[in-house]
C-alpha cells in the first residue's frame, strides 16, 4: 500500500484536546517530527482534522 510522510509544523498549544489527541494518534507530539504512515481513509481523515498543523508529502 502507498505511504505518506506527515510532518508536524504547528504547535498544539492553545488547541482543543481532540486535536492534541489526533496528533498523538498520528505519532506526532513535538514540532518537526515526521512519520511515514499508510495512505488509508482513516489516516487521511485524521490529517484533515489537524491540517493546519501538519504538512503531507508522498513517501
Amino acid at each position: 500500500m502507498a505511504t505518506i510522510k506527515v510532518t508536524q509544523t504547528g504547535s498544539p498549544i492553545r488547541r482543543t484536546q481532540d486535536q492534541r489527541a489526533t496528533l498523538i494518534g498520528l505519532g506526532l507530539n513535538k514540532m518537526h517530527r515526521s512519520r511515514e504512515l499508510e495512505d488509508t481513509p482513516e489516516v487521511r481523515g485524521m490529517i484533515r482534522k489537524v491540517q493546519h498543523m501538519v504538512t503531507v508529502s508522498e513517501a
